[in-house]
């Protein structure tokens, strides 16, 4: 695709970026994300799973703790001060009510403007096979913006004091293979990298992979967006309005 990339909008205050796992959102997103809280807004972070199933070298049991601190460390570096987990089963989430209702709780909870969730689509850019805990968590996300609108859907979440919330103005899918908006990063790039960096034992443990460094990575793939944003490192979306 070589259609320019439209700017993604600002007219929000609040967002919540619901993704897979720790690292989903460092792996390109983080840089928007540096961005929006240089400019003032809020951003808060949700994981769907500890990620305890991530490294090969650490059983679940003791990954958890570590790539939980790792997700700390990374969203500070980008001005996130809220991380939630649902502690769904790393590499087994399931799509259905109990992930749409846990997401929804969350949305009403958090009441954003923006969501931000990773690839729900088949593939990543390039043709690679997506994993199935990115697609089934992000079209998940997509169908609980609608759920958390609706008084009738989880009628239990109203019992807890959770009302409806129809504010939700966007939904941005970050890492989608048909993106159509995207958000400069050439100002952030070193707060990126520095988030994706906090995840020391995760990329220790992918050796010589391409993704295990964070610079030359997240230029690449900047690199790549800003081909189609007038040349300016971006960090590229697919964009819905609900």
């Amino acid at each position: 695709m070589t259609e320019p990339l439209a700017q993604m909008p600002h007219d929000w205050s609040r967002a919540l970026a619901v993704v897979a796992h720790p690292d989903d959102l460092e792996y390109g997103a983080a840089g928007a994300v540096a961005a929006w809280t240089g400019a003032g807004k809020d951003v808060r972070y949700l994981m769907v799973t500890r990620g305890e199933a991530g490294i090969a070298t650490l059983p679940p049991a003791r990954c958890a703790p570590v790539r939980e601190a790792e997700q700390w460390a990374a969203a500070d570096a980008v001005g996130v001060s809220v991380v939630e987990y649902l502690d769904h089963p790393d590499g087994v989430v399931v799509y259905g009510p109990d992930l749409r209702r846990d997401i929804a709780a969350a949305i009403r909870r958090h009441r954003p403007d923006l969501v931000l969730t990773g690839n729900y689509r088949d593939t990543w850019p390039g043709g690679g096979w997506n994993s199935p805990d990115h697609r089934h968590v992000g079209r998940a996300v997509l169908d609980a913006v609608g759920d958390a609108a609706n008084r009738w859907i989880f009628p239990d979440l109203v019992m807890l004091g959770l009302e409806p919330w129809s504010g939700v103005r966007y939904v941005a899918v970050a890492g989608s293979p048909e993106p159509t908006h995207a958000v400069d990063v050439s100002a952030v790039l070193d707060k990126a990298v520095a988030s994706l960096a906090a995840h020391q034992a995760y990329l220790a443990a992918l050796g010589d992979h391409p993704m295990a460094s964070p610079r030359d990575f997240l230029e690449w793939m900047a690199d790549i967006t800003g081909a189609r944003f007038g040349g300016r490192p971006a960090v590229a979306f697919e964009l819905f309005r609900p």
